[in-house]
């Protein structure tokens, strides 16, 4: 069949390209972060191109971004498919918006081809996908499925003290003409596309990726207390050395829990030290934990150590463990993952199924409806970096297959699992 008959490659690959000159890096990189300037930006070229194709955009509390294709029938549920446009602080220019552009040319194509679907098709970019701004991620995905309190939402701030909330407002009068929808609401399915941001499809010589699962992630923020001292003359014995007591912890927990099996990833990716002066003895460090396991039953054995083990290495200081993230593993629809190896191969497109690693918008989708995710490969599986990279003709071949999975799926009353 080839992608050239679903969807128009050149316009797909030209627009991925005009969005990454918006938060564009010297490194050639995207940083455009939630709710920033930059998103503000991307929203303003997406729905300019959304508003030529005829579709209407529309927008709701937790500032995710809706584009429909009217269906015939607007009382069945809709068919849901996207990803993101925030990025990492030293992104990539296809991690999200890859996603986002290959929703948005199948769409097109469809009503360029065919007019109307039998059900409403949006185009979805959820809000704060990354959490690098606002932590925890996937904020908006979550919030639309009903997972997160909207109020919680909004009380979340940024290193500079933003709210979410004050975020959130800002980007809803830059666009005051723009519908709001109710905050979530009934879907039929969503499906999403994404790099895969590891080296397994590459490795293999496959073009796509048929999505089986997420495996489960937790979050943690620790912040350990202890007292200020001069260098110089507070004696070794008598301090309370947070930094001290941080490298403790830090070492107990890679001991044991990162050495837990060969799945598990265990990660402190940032670390805060006050005051942070060459002479002072710290007071305080914040630090981040990630933990992730295909297993629930081995994640939560894991994540249950977490504290335990903050605790018994903090004396002399004072450890406080907040639990942010706490997604289990999950399995997408098997009809819908069909679909995608069925499309692949009338495609003649190498596919093969693969699992997860790194956390998705569909995650939480799936909890309220059929999910499947697409992924196409990533040079040297490199993704959050700038120097991130997937090739045009990987891009069209994505995005031909969700065509062909959306054209299938838009004109069903219900999908059955």
């Amino acid at each position: 069949m080839g992608s050239g008959t679903l969807i128009n490659a050149d316009r797909l690959w030209t627009r991925l390209m005009s969005l990454a000159e918006i938060g564009a890096t010297p490194a050639g990189g995207v940083n455009r972060q939630a709710l920033s300037d930059g998103e503000i930006a991307a929203w303003h070229r997406v729905i300019g191109w959304a508003r030529d194709a005829g579709l209407t955009p529309s927008t709701d509390a937790a500032g995710n971004l809706f584009l429909t294709l009217a269906g015939r029938d607007r009382a069945t549920p809709p068919l849901l498919l996207g990803s993101h446009l925030d990025s990492q602080p030293t992104g990539g220019k296809f991690d999200g918006a890859a996603g986002v552009m290959a929703a948005l040319e199948a769409v097109v194509s469809l009503a360029e081809q065919d007019g109307k679907a039998a059900r409403d098709v949006i185009v979805v970019a959820w809000m704060n996908e990354e959490g690098s701004r606002f932590a925890p991620g996937m904020m908006g995905s979550e919030a639309f499925s009903g997972e997160r309190d909207i109020d919680a939402i909004r009380a979340a701030r940024d290193a500079d003290g933003v709210s979410v909330g004050e975020a959130l407002d800002r980007l809803h009068r830059a666009f005051p003409d723009l519908p709001h929808r109710p905050l979530g609401g009934a879907a039929g399915a969503y499906l999403e596309l994404h790099i895969e941001q590891g080296p397994r499809l590459e490795a293999a010589a496959c073009t796509i990726g048929v999505v089986t699962g997420i495996q489960g992630k937790k979050t943690f923020h620790v912040m350990v207390e202890g007292a200020e001292g001069h260098a110089g003359t507070l004696p070794q014995q008598e301090r309370r050395d947070a930094l001290a007591a941080f490298a403790r912890m830090a070492s107990a927990l890679h001991a044991e829990i990162g050495a837990v099996d060969a799945d598990i990833k265990f990660t402190i990716g940032r670390a805060t030290v006050v005051p942070n002066a060459p002479s002072v003895v710290p007071s305080r460090v914040s630090f981040s934990i990630d933990l992730r396991h295909p297993d629930n039953a081995v994640l939560d054995a894991a994540g249950a150590r977490i504290a335990v083990l903050c605790r018994e290495h903090a004396p002399p200081c004072t450890v406080t463990v907040t639990p942010l993230v706490d997604a289990p593993s999950n399995a997408f629809d098997p009809r819908l993952r069909a679909s995608i190896a069925a499309a692949a191969r009338e495609q003649g497109y190498p596919a093969m199924a693969i699992l997860s690693a790194a956390g998705h918008d569909a995650r939480h989708l799936a909890k309220i409806c059929p999910a499947a995710m697409i992924f196409i490969p990533c040079r040297d599986g490199a993704s959050h970096v700038e120097h991130e990279w997937a090739e045009p003709d990987h891009v069209a071949a994505g995005a031909s297959v969700l065509a062909q999975v959306l054209r299938e799926f838009s004109v069903a009353a219900v999908i059955e699992t």
